[in-house]
Formats: structure tokens, sequence, C-alpha cells
């Protein structure tokens, strides 16, 4: 769902934009809190040495699957948004983040969505799709039983609901700065029809990657806090206690530690093939965005990408003329950037978190 530049007019753009920017610095702030735990230092420590690295994996991990495309209806295919996943695994604010990294990425190395149209991409793809996915995984929670499962199946529901609902507010945005002239209905009906399609698939997927997180480091995954059923861990092929973050003692074991650079390797690598070998598999029609487009006529004003002529644009490494191998080598060079910038943003945040800490807020003597 890619907005292209010229879709949507300057004006527009703008305000999306401002919004955009808005969004990202009130994250900034609240991924600060999801990073770096409570208010006390050791806790701060604990929670962002757990938290970070896993929000910068995630950024590479839904820049990877966003280059699986996979087919929906005749002629149409779809791909992860990533908000409802990132925003469960780590949190909404670092979710924003976390999207808006990879979006960044895209725009600037790939030719993929609009540089004008950033603000618009971001409003969408990661202010949307987090916040109603997130809202809605927090309300189903509350009502369904405490437990793994529970958790997987409201991942489910909310990645199914955020990717019509982000399809909703593209069309919103174009009601009010369309450079072409198309009824708007029957531009929302075609944006909702094939996205509530595309939208199971994203269900899938964050269902099948939330539960398969929760299965081995429950305590990294953030909607799954504060479970009333005590969750395992499995460290080298044995399910023990997972570590009670409510607890005072720094105590995250060895064993853990070990586990979590276990999970971060996996996930990096399971990263990297994906981009870098499945992708050559992925479908080839265009995506629900850019298929409604067509059918619809909004792709008449469309403008050539500020970055088509950068050496990675389309998702291909200029001068090799092996698709397979461009495609694979511009996949793994995503992910290696996406993980990179992404590690740092989320690094530096916990950084100044840690900084910020009062000597009051460390001292918990009686």
């Amino acid at each position: 769902m890619h907005v292209p530049d010229g879709f949507i007019d300057a004006p527009t753009s703008a305000v999306a934009g401002v919004v955009a920017a808005g969004a990202v610095a009130v994250s900034l702030r609240g991924a600060r809190r999801e990073l770096g735990g409570t208010s006390r230092a050791s806790e701060a420590e604990r929670g962002g040495e757990r938290t970070a690295p896993l929000a910068g994996l995630v950024a590479a991990f839904i820049f990877a699957v966003q280059m699986l495309n996979f087919p929906v209806a005749a002629g149409t295919s779809g791909h992860l948004l990533g908000g409802a996943l990132a925003a469960i695994l780590v949190g909404p604010y670092t979710g924003v983040l976390c999207v808006s990294v990879v979006l960044l990425m895209q725009g600037i190395l790939f030719a993929d969505g609009g540089l004008t149209a950033l603000g618009v991409n971001i409003t969408d793809m990661a202010i949307v799709t987090t916040v109603v996915a997130y809202a809605l995984f927090r309300g189903l929670v509350k009502v369904l039983p405490r437990t793994r499962r529970s958790v997987t199946v409201a991942s489910f529901v909310a990645a199914l609901v955020s990717v019509p609902a982000a399809a909703l507010a593209f069309t919103f945005l174009y009601w009010i700065g369309g450079t072409t002239d198309v009824a708007i209905g029957k531009v929302a009906t075609a944006m909702i029809g094939v996205h509530v399609l595309i939208g199971i698939g994203e269900a899938a997927i964050t269902a099948l990657t939330v539960g398969a997180v929760i299965a081995v480091r429950p305590d990294l995954v953030h909607g799954a806090r504060g479970l009333r059923q005590r969750l395992k861990l499995r460290v080298d092929g044995e399910l023990v206690d997972a570590p009670d973050t409510s607890d005072s003692e720094p105590a995250v074991p060895a064993a853990a530690a070990r586990s979590r650079r276990g999970l971060w390797i996996t996930g990096l690598v399971t990263s990297l093939v994906l981009a870098g070998f499945v992708s050559f598999y992925a479908s080839a029609d265009p995506d629900g965005l850019e298929k409604v487009a067509a059918d619809q006529g909004i792709d008449r004003k469309t403008e050539e990408h500020a970055s088509a002529d950068s050496p990675l644009a389309d998702y291909g490494v200029e001068d090799i003329t092996d698709a397979r191998l461009s495609g694979g080598l511009a996949g793994v060079i995503g992910v290696g950037v996406t993980v990179v910038a992404g590690s740092a943003v989320f690094w530096a945040v916990r950084r100044r978190r840690t900084d910020d800490t009062s000597p009051a807020d460390t001292d918990v003597s009686v």
C-alpha cells in the first residue's frame, strides 16, 4: 500500500507530513518507556536490554516480509503492512517507529513509496495500523482468557482489521486531496474489498510470528505482559519459568540471555533468507493499491520517484543482470541497512531514557 508521488496533492501531503512528524515525536517519547521499562534504573536497564535489540530485528523482519507479495485475487497481490505485528511484539510507540524506519529505508533506497508522500505513508501504514491494531488487541486480551493462545487469537483479529482500516484511511486522504476526479464511493469499495482479503494474509503472518516468539520467549512479547498464567521459556530444549518482569530483582538468567541472542540470530537469519531467496518467488502481480489505482484511474498523475536512479531502485542491484541475484542481493542489503538503522534508533532512545533517569528515580531505599 505504498502511496507514490502524485496520488495525493501537495497541501494534503504536507498536512499528513506534519501529522506523521508529530506522531513520530510522540512515539519517540513513548518508546523510551517501552524500551526502558519502569522509572527505576535497574529495571530500565533490564527492560531496554531485552526490547531494544528485538525492535531493530522487528523492523528488519517487516522489511523482509514486505518483499513477499502473496496472491489474493485474480491479478492482485498483497503484502504485510506490519503495524499490528510490531505493536504486539515491542509496543505501540516502538511499533510506529519500526514501520516508519522501514518506510524511510524503502523510500530512499528502493524508490518504493514517494518521498513527498512519505508523510501519507507513515500516517497510513505506520500510525493507523498500529493504533487500530493495538487498541483492538488490548480490548480482546482483556475479555479473553489470559493465556498464550488468547494472545495469538487477539493478534490475528487485530492484524486482520488493521489492513482495511489503513485502506479506509487512504480513501479518506484521497477524498480530501486526490489528484484525479474519481468517485470516492468506487475507490472506497475497491480499496476496502481487496484489503479485507489482504488482511487475512496479514493476520496469518502476524499470528504465526507472535505465536512463534511467545512459544520460546514470552517475556519479550510486549502484548503478553501481565498474563495471569505463568509463561514458560524454552532454554536449551527445556521449559523453565519465564522471568517475572514485575520483580525488582535484575533476574534474567544467563541461560535466558543466551536464548535471547539465539532468538535474535534466528530472526535475522530468517529475515535474510526471506528477503534474499524466498522473495524471488513472490507474486509479481500489482498489490491492492496499485491494482485499484490502475482500475479506477487514480494513478494518472503519478510522478517519477525522486530516487528512481538509486542503485537499489525497484529492489534490484544496478548493473547485475541476473534477476535472482540482483533481487536477492538487494533484499539482503535492505535487511542489513534496516536492522542497523532500526537498532541505532532504538538504542539511542533507550540510552536517552537511561540518561534521563534522575538519582531520585534510582533511590529505592526505605
